[in-house]
């Protein structure tokens, strides 16, 4: 059967479609700002059977933005359905074709060893970050020197910068030497690192479009941690832009 509408899966591996793509093929001419709000009256309910989306767009001047949805498959047949023309009839079937592909042993076990892995990568992702905050502790116990009570905390960026570098450059430096590595989107400190107190990190909940939550490590660096990146660049001949500008003004 010719993929009438495209279907897409959601963060629990449940099948859903755009509000918006569906009002276009069920060749609706009614606007969708107005045309989903009606079809919302026949007892479907947000966060349960479709989710609200911002639309990526321009919007006019003091207007609205642009909303779209992601909508449940049950929803979306049920909204085929009710438009009650052979548009609709045909969206519908197709629907049903997807539905029965969907559930096949096939896909099911599939999206079993997906959500398994998922869950996986989530726990072994936790597992780092909390090793990471626990070196960290640990340092902050022996901290005696004046210094570390600096509690002026930086970004990665703003370091890079020093060094007229993006923090995305600085990142891979650092994890060419030895310093950090990558895991899923974040960089840890290699465990002989974490507990010098060169970073303070702490665990903050993001929220996904659909209402779900993801966790992620927010690291900043210390004053101690700065002073050791300077010396381990420094020793790799790599100098911050301003000490680069007084090597040369000397030179000259």
């Amino acid at each position: 059967m010719k993929d009438l509408i495209k279907i897409e899966v959601n963060e629990n591996q449940e099948p859903i479609v755009s509000g918006r793509e569906l009002h276009k093929a069920l060749e609706v001419e009614t606007p969708y700002r107005i045309w989903f709000p009606r079809m919302i009256e026949y007892g479907f309910s947000e966060n349960i059977d479709f989710v609200t989306l911002e639309q990526n767009c321009t919007k006019p001047q003091g207007g609205r933005p642009k909303l779209n949805h992601a909508i449940r498959l049950d929803m979306a047949k049920e909204i085929a359905m009710i438009q009650r023309n052979d548009r609709g009839k045909e969206i519908r079937k197709y629907f049903i074709q997807v539905e029965k592909d969907f559930n096949s042993p096939e896909k099911i076990m599939a999206r079993a060893l997906k959500i398994a892995e998922g869950k996986i990568s989530n726990l072994q992702l936790e597992n780092t970050q909390q090793k990471q905050l626990i070196g960290e502790l640990k340092a902050k116990v022996d901290y005696t020197d004046i210094i570390l009570q600096n509690k002026s905390l930086v970004k990665i960026k703003a370091i890079a910068k020093d060094y007229g570098m993006s923090a995305t450059k600085m990142n891979r430096l650092l994890h060419d030497l030895g310093v950090q590595y990558k895991e899923g989107s974040q960089w840890f400190l290699y465990a002989k690192y974490q507990s010098f107190g060169y970073t303070s990190s702490e665990t903050i909940t993001l929220n996904h479009r659909d209402g779900t939550t993801f966790t992620k490590l927010n690291t900043k660096w210390t004053q101690k941690g700065r002073l050791f990146l300077y010396e381990l660049l420094k020793e790799n001949g790599i100098l911050p832009t301003i000490e680069k500008n007084t090597t040369t003004d000397t030179q000259t």
